[in-house]
Formats: structure tokens, sequence, C-alpha cells
């Protein structure tokens, strides 16, 4: 068979695959500005009557429910924001040392960080709970990201990326003077934008999207993130099915930009940090 015609079909078959993993979104899109009960009525449609598109839900979404829309957003935005960053900086600290430091236990310390993550959510909870009512912080950001912010995926990935490094590097830091903080902060940080890139995706969505955790320690509606929000509009009195869809469409805009500014780094991050060591 012809090379030409090997890669068209290539083509075809992959664009069939973006199309088939699109609808989603496409259907998500569409259903954000149909009012619920022509979305009831008709189910999943592909093409729609231009009058039937209305901005009634966002219009409600963002004005007439009290803006409280705009609180669960800014806490999501804020709970995110404060992760990612505290997690990127403490567990590549850590996992550069486990990398580069030949100290007594350090192995003992990589097995217990492989150890922990294999425990499950649910049996933490409880003593992590209590221990939350101890330090008075329920109902809190604190509460929600101190618990999780020194992640044991995040030390993993970077320990394996930072033994990719050449060690000429950082001796010839040592030799002209830098401290080893320095050596870091001047020399390995900016080596490791790739896995900083890659991690910055994963903990974002992460931290974006849980919904447990925030759920155990958020108490007022003020304090809900979007994902605690919105699962509220679903309950036995009734199902807001066109507020919900419109606020997850809003919902996925900061995901997005996130992936657009760490995408080109994304690819090469998530590889060497997965193979090396």
């Amino acid at each position: 068979m012809n090379s030409y015609i090997k890669k068209g079909l290539l083509f075809l078959f992959f664009v069939l695959l973006g199309i088939i993993a699109l609808f989603p979104i496409y259907y998500l899109l569409i259903s954000s500005f149909r009012p619920s009960e022509k979305m009831f009525r008709s189910g999943i449609v592909l093409f729609v009557k231009l009058e039937e598109l209305t901005l009634k839900n966002y219009r409600y979404l963002l004005t007439d429910s009290g803006r409280i829309y705009f609180y669960w957003y800014r806490n999501s935005i804020l709970i995110t924001a404060i992760y990612t960053t505290g997690a990127l900086f403490l567990t590549s600290f850590v996992g550069y040392g486990l990398a580069v430091y030949n100290f007594k236990g350090r192995n003992l310390i990589l097995t217990f960080v492989l150890f922990i993550m294999m425990i499950p959510l649910e049996i933490l909870m409880l003593p992590l709970y209590r221990l939350l009512i101890t330090m008075k912080i329920i109902n809190t950001y604190q509460g929600v990201v101190l618990p999780f912010i020194v992640s044991p995926l995040g030390i993993f990935f970077f320990r394996q990326y930072a033994t990719g490094i050449q060690k000429d590097y950082i001796d010839a830091g040592r030799i002209d003077g830098c401290t080893e903080y320095g050596i870091f902060f001047k020399i390995i940080a900016p080596l490791m934008k790739p896995a900083y890139s890659a991690m910055a995706i994963l903990l974002s969505m992460r931290s974006w999207n849980d919904f447990i955790w925030p759920l155990i320690v958020l108490r007022t509606n003020k304090m809900f993130t979007i994902p605690i929000g919105l699962a509220g509009l679903l309950s036995p009195y009734g199902n807001n099915y066109d507020l919900l869809l419109s606020g997850a469409i809003l919902a996925t805009i900061p995901v997005i930009l996130v992936f657009i500014f760490n995408q080109k780094y994304f690819v090469s991050g998530i590889t060497i940090g997965g193979i090396k060591g």
C-alpha cells in the first residue's frame, strides 16, 4: 500500500478518535445554552435550532443566584493556587534532596513515600479530621490545603527527574562558591522546568477537581469549592441540570489555561521524570 494512503488512513483514524473524544465536550457546551425542559424532552442531539439557545442559564448562574457561584470560583482558584505553589516548592525540595544527597536512611524515607502513595484517602480522613479540629482550622483554606501539600507523587516524580541531572552542574556550583540553596534555586530549579510544568498541571487538576476532602472540611456555602457547589444543585427535590452544565463549562476554563501555559514542557517532563532513575 502506498505510504501516502497509509498516512491518509492514519490521519482519518486519529481525526475520528478526536471527534469521539470531543463529543462529550461539544454536547456539554451545547446543552449549557439550552433550557432544561428542552434537554429532557429531546435528550442527546447532535444539532440544535439556534432559537433554542439562550443565555438564561449563565445569566441566572452569574447574577440572579446571589453571585454564590463567584464565591465557589474564588475559593477553588485560591485553594488550587496555594496548594499547587506550595506543593511544587516543597516536593521539588524533598525530591532533590533524596536524589542528590547520600545520607543515612535515604532509602527508608523513599520507601515510606512509596508506601504513603498506596494508602487510600478513606483511611486517613478520620485522623486528619480530628487533627484539624485540634488545630481549629475547620472551614478554612488551611484545612483543605495543609494535609496534602507535601504530595508523595510529587516527591517521587521530582526525585526521579533529579537523578537524571548530571552531577557536574552541582559540583561546578560548589567550586564557584555557591551555597546548597543557591545551587538548587539558581542551577537545579531552571533545569527542572519541564518537571515543574508537568507537575503543575497534575497537581492543579487534582486540587481543582477534589471533592471528598473539601466536602469534609468546609461547612458554609460561601466557603464551598466548585465541585461541592455544583454537586449541591442535584437533590431529591429537583435537578438543575441547566445550571450544572453551564457551571461546569465555566469551571473548565482555569484548567485549560493551566495546560496551555505548561503544555510546552508537559510531555518531556512526564517522559523524563517517569523513566529516569
